[in-house]
């Protein structure tokens, strides 16, 4: 329908006129409201319709990037969450292995210091009965050459008249050789 035609079918509508009851319909006003609501749907979808949903776009745009950030800043939380957990668990290690290190250094330490001691303990055993075997000798020499010389005095006094200083001397020696042999 033309515009023209519209406007006849309205002034058509318009001379009819009558008493107008409460179930009787304006054919005017009812195209022309319909015309109007036209219209204005029109200019609404033309110019508010398409800036209000391009808002509405962008709000949506901004809320989904804000959940997208949240669930981003979540996800790289509980990623250094783990990578913390993971940290802690190898210093747990590292300390547990340092510490075994330790003990069994300190262990080998001690049986070194043992072995070391009872070397040490047998060198000294070893040095001690060698000095006491070195002074017992150097006691049994001193011992024979006063023994000798008592001998040769007694001898010398016993037998002074009848043996020679050099028959002395060889008797004792040869009693004296005679002894140490049979007590050592």
């Amino acid at each position: 329908m033309t515009l023209h035609a519209v406007a006849a079918v309205l002034a058509l509508a318009a001379s009819e006129g009558g008493g107008g009851g409460i179930t009787d319909v304006n054919l005017v006003l009812t195209v022309a409201t319909l015309v109007l609501f036209a219209l204005f749907a029109f200019v609404l979808g033309k110019f508010a319709w398409g800036p209000l949903l391009k808002v509405i776009d962008e709000r949506e745009k901004s809320v989904r990037d804000q959940v997208d950030g949240a669930q981003k800043a979540q996800n790289d939380a509980q990623a250094l969450l783990i990578q913390r957990q993971e940290a802690l668990a190898a210093a747990a290690r590292e300390r547990e292995e340092m510490i075994a290190r330790a003990q069994k250094e300190a262990e080998q330490v001690r049986a070194d210091l043992l072995v070391q001691a009872r070397t040490d303990a047998g060198t000294v055993l070893t040095k001690a009965k060698q000095q006491i075997q070195q002074d017992k000798s150097r006691a049994i020499q001193e011992l024979r050459g006063e023994v000798v010389d008592l001998a040769m005095d007694a001898a010398g006094r016993i037998v002074e008249s009848s043996l020679t200083p050099e028959a002395q001397k060889k008797l004792v020696d040869d009693y004296i050789r005679a002894l140490p042999q049979a007590r050592q």
